[in-house]
């Protein structure tokens, strides 16, 4: 999984807002096979390896439902080591009854999608071999099409669904944007994303060191759709892990000069893209 090492620029950290903290606890260890890493009465810090923070959920006081129509979480992705660990999963969720919205393959990947008890999008997916992804002008081919669920579950035959393996990782992040211009400029011109693919003027896919997404942006909440309320379920913030400092200190930089809204405290840096999500800066 060199596309989420340095020095690519990755996603590596999700922080969602729940309703009831109880409930999500127990959909995503025993359902997804997360192990707890930190507790508390209001946050859970969740991991796959033992050591390190993929996912927390928190309730805050006075939550209200998931918005629609807002800009905000379209799914999280989880990136699995194996095709054959996405088709044990595949047959542990059928083995539970927990319904899909959708199971497709793009020809880089292959992927199932669901959500969590609040409506959180969340998608589970294997890549193909990065050698046959097709290219062309800087461009990766990703389409959609049906995927072939009988092949890959017999791929996962064998041992049962015990958990996320330890070399799970934040895949990606795809999210409601308001403006997809606006968008693609903090972004690239600002965080130093490339654009990789596009579906006409309806969604982009951004990434670095030639993966074929780190990031997804769409507008199909409709363009202008405002944020989520700050107590809604939903997207609190979300990561990227730059190399070192001189690569964070540059993009500090970049983000000053397209005029994006940075805050920078004791050692912490944090953005918010033009549609309000907010991204915390690593190294």
């Amino acid at each position: 999984m060199d596309f989420h090492r340095k020095p690519t620029i990755f996603v590596n950290q999700v922080v969602l807002k729940v309703s009831d903290l109880k409930r999500s606890l127990a959909f995503y260890e025993k359902l997804i096979g997360f192990k707890i890493l930190e507790q508390s009465e209001r946050k859970v810090v969740l991991t796959a390896d033992g050591r390190t923070p993929l996912l927390s959920i928190e309730q805050p006081d006075d939550v209200i439902q998931k918005q629609l129509r807002t800009t905000g979480l379209y799914h999280f992705a989880l990136l699995l080591p194996t095709r054959a660990d996405l088709g044990k999963i595949l047959y542990h969720f059928i083995q539970n009854g927990y319904p899909l919205q959708g199971a497709s393959d793009h020809y880089v990947s292959e992927a199932l999608y669901f959500a969590d008890p609040d409506g959180n999008g969340i998608e589970i997916y294997a890549d193909r071999p990065a050698a046959t992804w097709n290219w062309k002008n800087g461009k990766v081919t990703m389409p959609t099409v049906a995927l072939d669920a009988e092949n890959l579950l017999e791929e996962g035959k064998g041992d049962p669904w015990d958990g996320l393996p330890a070399d799970t990782v934040m895949g990606h992040i795809h999210l409601h944007v308001s403006d997809l211009q606006k968008a693609e400029d903090f972004y690239c011109k600002g965080l130093g994303f490339d654009v990789v693919s596009q579906y006409g003027n309806q969604a982009l896919f951004i990434s670095t060191g030639g993966y074929h997404h780190h990031i997804g942006l769409n507008i199909w909440n409709g363009v202008g759709a405002p944020p989520p309320l700050e107590n809604s379920v939903g997207l609190k913030w979300f990561s990227l892990v730059y190399p070192n400092e001189e690569a964070r200190k540059k993009v500090i930089e970049q983000l000053k000069g397209i005029g994006a809204w940075i805050n920078e405290k004791d050692g912490v840096v944090i953005t918010k893209d033009p549609s309000e999500n907010h991204i915390q800066l690593f190294v």
